[in-house]
């Protein structure tokens, strides 16, 4: 759970709206921390990028976009590459709380959301940053089988208040304007889950 020593939290993601996704509930029932959320993607995407920023202003949160590579190809990204963009987009090397990635993404499957995690973990280890904790996304699919669920098994496990995903769903659907049949609209999970790293997976 989060606790008063998580003051200062960053939300690294692949994409504007994997915030939303795999943390929003959370970062809405503690609008008393200072959230800054990170995306490595879609800076330049001019639909993209302004609705990211509406997005924000519903978890009182700062907002921080990168520009690496997310054409439909998913060509393998350098992981040096991924850490500097990393390190260049966020405003401090030193944090409270790191919510990111699960290391096997959230669904069946995505390069970037991977290469992120990866990313995150090197740079701990490393010691290139400074994070209390580091939180990862903790969803499966059964390998495609089903839309992204949350490990009920994960080191923390929350059933969403209906208020809160509703709030959560409609940044996917009013403000990130996804329609009632999309994947993002369809999947948006009513429970959050998180590996801690260091714990469990």
């Amino acid at each position: 759970m989060i606790v008063h020593e998580h003051t200062n939290c960053v939300v690294i993601v692949a994409h504007p709206d994997d915030e939303t996704l795999w943390a929003g509930g959370t970062l809405l029932m503690h609008p008393d921390r200072c959230w800054t959320v990170v995306t490595l993607t879609r800076k330049s995407d001019p639909d993209r990028a302004p609705r990211f920023e509406k997005a924000l202003q519903q978890y009182g949160a700062r907002g921080i976009m990168g520009d690496l590579d997310d054409g439909p190809e998913q060509e393998p990204l350098r992981m040096i590459d991924v850490e500097d963009a990393i390190l260049d987009l966020l405003p401090s090397q030193q944090y409270d709380l790191v919510l990111t990635h699960g290391r096997w993404g959230e669904y069946t499957r995505h390069r970037r959301h991977e290469e992120v995690a990866k990313a995150v973990m090197a740079l701990r280890e490393s010691k290139r940053f400074s994070a209390r904790e580091i939180w990862m996304f903790a969803y499966e699919d059964g390998g495609g089988k089903h839309l992204p669920r949350a490990v009920e098994t994960a080191d923390f496990y929350t059933r969403l208040p209906p208020e809160i995903w509703e709030r959560k769903h409609r940044v996917i659907t009013d403000i990130y304007g996804f329609g009632p049949d999309s994947f993002e609209a369809r999947t948006t999970p009513r429970d959050e889950a998180f590996w801690v790293l260091g714990k469990g997976k």
